[in-house]
């Protein structure tokens, strides 16, 4: 059973508008897809109108068919909602067949299956759709499996349709599919991709979108998977070196918490029945579980809302901005990330800088994509700015926004006396690729002992008080 039999692309209808669904996807540049209807109307000369739309809700597609009708004159009669169906096909002597489906209707499913030759089949909606979005890992296994056809001369939208038929993640099959029927219809590739960007991520939906104009999109695509591929890696350096210490060092404190406050009061406490000295450690280890049973909770309290707080904190655009312009202060860690924010900002930028006049559009999406809101701030506020007002050159403008290294500077200021600001960004981002990723790996290794080293010294100084609770001996007499 062909899995893309389904793709509905076959619904007959007597004109289908011309640019319809370009000035459509015109319209929506920006949205985030979460919603496809499909709208049927009349046109000016009674001729059978047909589209379909991408939009968050209900109520806008209704406000964009309202405009839509009132620039083209058109009636529209009639709007659905695309939605997922599980069908169940019965053959002789065979397994049943079940497979999910978007579509508009039941009646096109079963219309689609009918077609296919089949008559024995249960059709039913699917009530909860929960559409996982798809991991990084498999946004970067289609964009490398499609330069790899691309590569070999194979048409794009032959791509599309076979990578649909095997993607697993539904989410990401239907954009697939959207996409396909998009470019198809006549609308624009950057403009189809970055509707799609809540699927593949701002700047690879970009760099998609980008490929289709391009006259080599199989270099595109494999730029991006580069991308994403570097991008990946810093994210897991960074995890291992800041991250994970931090969780093994709050497990155990957590457990240290608990020995303490738990189980060795049950064995300390039996010694007070005896009226006796205690050990000084042993003494200052009971107090310390008082304590704790007494105000531990306050702490615990005090600990989450704080955490809380933070975390609403930094989730706003102002705290992110506060947040990416500190870390990056951090003793040793902080140099590395900033400067691996600054080998993402030219690697993007070398992937689309087109060498002409007007690239504040290259400025621009480089920011989105360098993974810091404070170097992004600094370039939309201090630098594009500079450069569209006050005709500033682009050096310049990026030294004036305070978040690039002097070596940055001064090697983008000799490209520009050359001439060459493209091999200035491609050897800025090698050059920081090489430095982070060999310091950050004994960086995480020097982390990792320091953590060993942490957990054996606590491991040791609750041996030794056990110890010392081994050694007390209770009075004559009892």
């Amino acid at each position: 059973m062909n899995s893309s039999l389904f793709t509905l692309r076959e619904v007959a209808t007597s004109t289908i508008f011309s640019g319809l669904k370009l000035s459509l996807l015109l319209q929506a540049k920006g949205v985030t897809i979460v919603l496809e209807y499909r709208f049927r109307g009349v046109g000016p000369h009674g001729k059978t109108v047909q589209g379909t739309i991408n939009v968050r809700s209900f109520r806008e597609a209704k406000q964009y068919l309202v405009r839509l009708g009132q620039r083209y004159q058109l009636n529209i009669q009639a709007l659905e909602k695309k939605r997922e169906y599980v069908y169940t096909v019965y053959l002789p002597n065979r397994r049943p067949i079940r497979k999910h489906q978007s579509a508009y209707s039941v009646e096109e499913v079963s219309a689609a299956l009918t077609k296919n030759g089949y008559v024995n089949f249960k059709i039913r909606p699917v009530l909860i759709n929960l559409q996982m979005k798809p991991g990084v890992q498999d946004i970067m296994l289609f964009i490398k499996l499609s330069a790899t056809m691309l590569r070999d001369k194979m048409n794009f939208g032959k791509v599309l349709e076979m990578l649909a038929e095997e993607q697993s993640n539904r989410s990401l099959r239907d954009a697939i599919i959207q996409i396909e029927n998009q470019l198809k219809a006549g609308g624009e590739g950057k403009d189809v991709f970055n509707s799609h960007a809540r699927i593949f991520g701002k700047f690879p939906a970009y760099m998609l979108g980008l490929a289709t104009r391009s006259g080599n999109m199989a270099e595109v695509f494999e730029a991006t998977s580069k991308f994403i591929e570097r991008d990946l890696e810093i994210r897991k350096n960074v995890k291992k070196a800041l991250i994970s210490p931090m969780f093994a060092v709050l497990a155990t404190l957590g457990a240290v918490g608990y020995y303490v406050q738990e189980i060795f009061p049950a064995t300390a406490e039996l010694f007070l029945n005896y009226n006796m000295d205690l050990p000084p450690m042993t003494m200052a280890t009971l107090d310390l579980s008082h304590w704790l049973q007494s105000y531990g909770w306050v702490l615990l309290v005090g600990a989450a809302v704080l955490g809380l707080i933070f975390w609403r904190w930094i989730s706003s655009e102002r705290g992110r901005i506060w947040f990416d312009a500190h870390i990056i202060r951090i003793p040793v860690l902080g140099p590395l990330i900033h400067k691996s924010a600054i080998e993402i900002y030219f690697r993007v930028f070398a992937t689309i800088y087109t060498g002409a006049s007007d690239n504040i559009e290259v400025i621009r999406i480089s920011s989105e994509a360098c993974r810091n809101s404070w170097m992004e701030n600094q370039i939309k506020t201090v630098t594009i700015p500079l450069m569209l007002r006050q005709g500033e050159d682009f050096v310049p403008a990026l030294d004036a926004a305070g978040i690039f290294t002097k070596t940055t500077i001064s090697r983008l200021r000799t490209g520009q006396e050359t001439g060459n600001i493209l091999l200035a960004a491609q050897q800025i981002a090698t050059f920081y690729e090489a430095e982070t990723g060999y310091k950050l790996n004994s960086l995480i290794e020097y982390i990792e002992s320091i953590i060993a080293l942490f957990i054996a010294v606590v491991i040791s100084l609750l041996t030794v008080i056990s110890a010392e609770i081994a050694t007390i001996t209770p009075p004559s007499g009892f």
